[in-house]
């Protein structure tokens, strides 16, 4: 029987200001109040309450066959604790139908999994703890920034504890499979992989308000005759996309909404069924290994790293950046910490790309400068200024030999504090 797996990428960046050279020193807030207001403010009109009450009805009216996943950031969830906590409620709405599946991914949608392993892990780790929080749920499934992902970057997933991972569904890599069933890590069988279908992801994401694309107007019903019109013995179709795909790329006017709440109908008349990621993954059979021996990603045609990591002004912000890692995770100053997350997006190096896209409109429409140089000047003078803070805390004097003893101290008195806190609790629990 098929099944169809839907995935949400739910972030929301912080948009920094027009920071200039005579700013370094004098002004440690790098953040542009009136665009973040106003981009959140935006996505919970157009996007987010609507679309998880959406979901909410669909699940409800279906009886709960209908099954939808969320990969959510620590920075979202951030500015929706702070700002927008009927948005949290209204996720929270979603996780008690038990039909709703969080996945783990990167706190800040950062590309920590290319640049500094223990950054990765702390990122994970953060977020799924938040997930717990918020939503109790323990996040069992990962999906990466972007769905950034190479063998290397999947043995070190593995090593958190993740046996599931969602991966773009790239020709270079897949070759002549078909990205509708379950695969295997290179040299990890345990490792599950589910593949994303991008022409049916993109089909939703990009084309649905595209008058002039030739399968326009897309129906529900058009839709699912595609997913059942496929070959036999395929089985699980991954459709992934970022949540602003609902209300935002496309408008409730063109009628996203009516066309996802038509969804289980169709599906249900065509004996499709709906499906989390988890339940993917232990039901479907591995098809044989996929091997990546170089990061890709889900963005443009190349499906490589090169939108964030592709030209010398990106590498240099990415270098100077990360080379604060371990100066920073010793410190305890709360807003340099929020900072460094924030400061890690993606996106930050997303608008220094000098590529030319095949979807470049949609991606302008995203770009708040007027080039990639003044994208990274803009950048440069923040971090500039983030690094006289770290200073302050480490000096550059201080060698990092010397910072990985004080983390080795550091981590080795936090399990012996754990660890006697155990027997405390036994000890008590016995008295």
């Amino acid at each position: 029987m098929k099944t169809i797996n839907f995935i949400f990428r739910v972030h929301q960046r912080f948009n920094l200001k027009r920071y200039t050279f005579f700013n370094i020193g004098n002004d440690h807030y790098y953040y542009d109040d009136y665009a973040n207001e106003a981009q959140l403010g935006n996505n919970i009109e157009n996007c987010y309450l609507e679309a998880n009450h959406t979901l909410l009805d669909m699940i409800n009216n279906s009886n709960g066959r209908f099954k939808v996943s969320f990969a959510i950031t620590g920075l979202a969830l951030e500015q929706f604790e702070q700002f927008a906590p009927e948005v949290i409620e209204s996720f929270q709405e979603l996780a008690k139908t038990d039909k709703v599946e969080f996945l783990a991914t990167n706190y800040a949608h950062s590309l920590a999994s290319l640049y500094d392993e223990d950054e990765f892990e702390r990122q994970v780790k953060m977020q799924s703890g938040k997930i717990k929080q918020l939503f109790d749920c323990i996040p069992t499934v990962f999906a990466n920034s972007a769905l950034i992902y190479s063998d290397e970057i999947g043995e070190k997933i593995y090593k958190m504890g993740y046996k599931t991972i969602v991966v773009e569904g790239a020709k270079h890599v897949l070759g002549w499979k078909s990205p509708n069933f379950a695969y295997h890590h290179a040299y990890l069988n345990k490792v599950k992989i589910l593949v994303r279908n991008s022409k049916l992801s993109d089909d939703i994401n990009y084309r649905f308000s595209q008058w002039n694309w030739n399968q326009y107007p897309l129906t529900a019903e058009k839709f699912i005759s595609w997913i059942k019109n496929s070959t036999e013995n395929e089985n699980v179709f991954n459709i992934m996309m970022g949540y602003e795909a609902l209300g935002i790329l496309n408008h409730k006017n063109s009628g996203i909404f009516e066309f996802f709440r038509a969804l289980p109908f169709h599906s249900i008349e065509n004996g499709i069924t709906f499906s989390m990621p988890m339940e993917s993954a232990e039901r479907f059979k591995s098809e044989g290994a996929l091997s990546a021996l170089y990061p890709f990603s889900w963005t443009d045609e190349e499906k490589d790293t090169s939108a964030w990591c592709g030209n010398d002004l990106q590498h240099e912000a990415l270098e100077k950046l990360y080379s604060l890692s371990e100066r920073v995770n010793l410190c305890s100053d709360f807003m340099l910490k929020t900072d460094w997350y924030r400061l890690q997006d993606s996106s930050n190096f997303f608008y220094m790309n000098t590529k030319h896209y095949s979807d470049g409109r949609i991606y302008a429409q995203k770009i708040p400068y007027e080039s990639a140089y003044q994208a990274f000047m803009n950048y440069m003078n923040i971090l500039s200024d983030f690094i006289e803070r770290v200073k302050a805390q480490y000096p550059s004097s201080i060698e990092n030999e010397e910072l990985n003893a004080l983390l080795k101290t550091i981590d080795n008195q936090e399990e012996e504090i754990a660890e006697l806190e155990k027997q405390i609790k036994k000890l008590k629990s016995k008295k």
